[in-house]
């Protein structure tokens, strides 16, 4: 994936980067209602943590970064109905299920140490509070949907690291590391084929800077979190949720500094797909 530089209007680079991230706010998450069936999610963009919990880090401010996934908001900006968490996963996952998200142990969270002392179980129930009290919002803001449109998809906007070995190491191999990871494991494939091959196909053919973009199925990641298996159990007939893993090539992984103009053409990209998700939707009445 490469985007030069001429791709865009260089003279709105400073103004776009201080565009990319949102206001700092208290807020757990943002939510923006429109009139359509599709809706974005960008439930790892969040940085933020309650004092409470950032005293008793041991992890860095970089490591959480490197693990969250900034900018994930900016790619969803142009849809309608969206939700944006703000909290870290660190403090609490929600793409996890209950039991786990929270990370207690290093293996729950790619080696990391996250505390440097195990928390008191009054944080950990104010952190999974967070969880409880996000699924009750995510039901009843798709049960809304549902009424007006009769069915819907969502997009599970995230990203992923392919330079785990380190800032000078090579990247993964592209045959194991797609510029965009398509996850459907935890839906009903054949069901929900008309869409899932309607999206993908208007992300395979848009004209991308640099030329189109590597878009499989199932390969780095098979979209096994917390939110699409809720929403396929919660709406087995009527919700169609789709994991969206973009690698972070709009970005350096190991700095956080983004790159506007690869992330200014992801989110056009993105924004391109909602006719064709909103007629295959269609189609399947």
């Amino acid at each position: 994936m490469n985007v030069s530089a001429e791709a865009m209007d260089m003279n709105r680079v400073s103004e776009l980067l201080a565009d990319l991230t949102p206001p700092a706010t208290s807020a757990w998450w943002t939510q923006h209602r429109g009139d359509t069936p599709v809706v974005a999610t960008a439930i790892h963009d969040g940085h933020a943590t309650r004092a409470a919990v950032r005293r008793m880090f041991a992890i860095s401010e970089e490591e959480r970064l490197r693990e969250e996934d900034p900018f994930t908001e900016f790619l969803i900006r142009d849809f309608a109905n969206r939700i944006i968490v703000h909290r870290s996963r660190f403090e609490v996952d929600v793409n996890r299920p209950r039991g786990g998200a929270v990370y207690l142990r290093p293996e729950q969270a790619w080696g990391l140490q996250v505390w440097a002392e195990e928390p008191p179980q009054a944080v950990v129930d104010a952190s999974l509070s967070v969880h409880d009290e996000y699924y009750e919002m995510l039901a009843s803001f798709l049960a809304g949907i549902e009424r007006c449109h009769g069915c819907f998809v969502v997009l599970d906007v995230h990203s992923y690291n392919h330079r785990r070995a380190g800032p000078e190491a090579e990247p993964t191999l592209s045959t194991d590391a797609p510029d965009i990871n398509i996850g459907t494991i935890s839906m009903e494939r054949r069901k929900w084929a008309h869409v899932v091959d309607s999206f993908m196909a208007a992300l395979r053919s848009f004209d991308f800077p640099g030329g189109p973009l590597d878009v499989r199925e199932n390969i780095a990641f098979q979209g096994r979190g917390e939110q699409t298996r809720f929403i396929h159990e919660h709406f087995p007939d009527k919700g169609c949720a789709i994991a969206v893993e973009f690698k972070k090539v709009f970005m350096e992984e190991w700095t956080g500094e983004p790159c506007p103009e690869v992330l200014v053409a992801l989110r056009r990209l993105l924004a391109s797909t909602l006719p064709a998700l909103i007629d295959a939707l269609e189609r399947g009445r």
